[in-house]
């Protein structure tokens, strides 16, 4: 999908070379359609051999009974040792106790921050806790003025939110991701926090689509703090004015107490219960994770290898930026292993934008999105009553 598809026929050459008769044909989809398609594809019994699956769709496919258990695969192969990924993210992998990807390759958010106007507001390291974020936000507001800010969080992202939530050490949906847990303390510390940064005016109320230039806008200085993912290294490369290349940088995500867990993300493998060559795209999955071609696939697309001995690559270990999403990577957690989840988070920001914009009171969030969390869950809730009664 996307970029990965651009790339990963260079790949698997050396793949092929070594395993004389086989052949792969990749398909290309781009990210915006690719789960349509291959649910489009599930439906029509066309499913491919292998694919590379956003980790927050596995459930949905499980629950289909479309991709295969990987555990005895995993347990007989020399090339794939889980043992050498970060706990979070082989977690996005398991559902229902059992292993159906393998990661391919990682992403979680964290900060991304102009050093230069948080020295000018007379700090030299970047926050750890949320106190320090909150000092440091309000002093670099002092210092940019009225029409700027400290922090962006886009009303059309959800995941900052959620990460501050993961970061209370709490189930997102209680009894087994059978109801929402909205009602939380955890959630109310998070949502709290959230929107102390637009009551103060240190975040202003807009979306994404309302910055004409996201990388201008941080140049300017309109905001200094930015939660995003590894991708936007290389656009702050290569986006930003070389003046300025020396005056950003990234860290991890700060948390309630210290640093906090942010989300585990990526991408990973997985294997179609309808393929007729399970044992090749095996082979394909065993070759696609070894740690030079981890390192190979980073080097063309920018993608953080799953695989940590992947990260002894000097152009990863000396990366300055890469480094904090290394810290980082110690520090995720996946979200619900539930189809339905990403729905719910989609009405986490819905009912968050209308609480910025004073259409909702902030105390009747948990009601409302536990309310809209319960409705969400209501088949699944049937479908696992109806299996314990069977």
């Amino acid at each position: 999908m996307g970029r990965e598809g651009e790339v990963a026929s260079e790949l698997l050459g050396a793949f092929e070379r070594e395993n004389p008769g086989l052949r792969v044909r990749v398909e290309q989809l781009p990210f915006t359609a690719a789960h349509e398609k291959l649910l489009t594809a599930y439906a029509g019994d066309a499913t491919p051999d292998i694919a590379q699956m956003g980790n927050t769709w596995l459930p949905e496919f499980v629950a289909l009974d479309a991709i295969v258990p990987l555990d005895d695969r995993i347990a007989g192969s020399a090339a794939v040792d889980l043992r050498d990924y970060d706990p979070g993210i082989v977690a996005t992998n398991v559902i229902d106790g059992r292993q159906y990807g393998v990661p391919w390759y990682v992403d979680t958010r964290l900060l991304f921050y102009r050093r230069d106007l948080l020295a000018k507001a007379g700090f030299d390291a970047p926050p750890r806790d949320w106190d320090a974020w909150m000092r440091m936000s309000t002093a670099i507001k002092k210092v940019v003025g009225e029409n700027r800010y400290a922090v962006l969080l886009p009303l059309n992202e959800y995941e900052p939110l959620i990460a501050l939530w993961l970061q209370q050490g709490e189930p997102l949906l209680r009894d087994g991701g059978r109801w929402g847990n909205f009602r939380s303390a955890g959630f109310t510390r998070a949502v709290e926090f959230y929107l102390s940064m637009y009551e103060r005016n240190l975040a202003p109320p807009v979306t994404n689509n309302e910055i004409a230039n996201v990388w201008n806008e941080f140049a300017r200085g309109y905001f200094s703090f930015y939660i995003s993912g590894p991708w936007q290294i290389g656009e702050f490369k290569r986006r930003l004015p070389s003046g300025l290349q020396a005056s950003w940088t990234t860290a991890p995500l700060p948390g309630p107490n210290g640093p906090g867990a942010s989300i585990a993300g990526g991408s990973s493998l997985a294997i179609f219960r309808r393929s007729r060559r399970k044992e090749a795209a095996w082979k394909l999955v065993e070759f696609l994770s070894r740690p030079p071609v981890q390192q190979d696939f980073y080097r063309l697309t920018g993608n953080l290898p799953a695989r940590r001995s992947a990260w002894a690559d000097p152009a990863l270990a000396h990366d300055p930026y890469a480094r904090a999403f290394r810290d980082q990577l110690d520090r995720v957690r996946p979200v619900p292993q539930v189809p339905e989840w990403e729905r719910i988070a989609t009405e986490l920001r819905l009912v968050m934008e209308k609480v910025v914009h004073g259409d909702l009171p902030a105390d009747r969030v948990a009601e409302e999105m536990d309310a809209r969390a319960d409705r969400i869950l209501e088949k699944r809730r049937w479908m696992l009553d109806r299996r314990v009664r069977g």
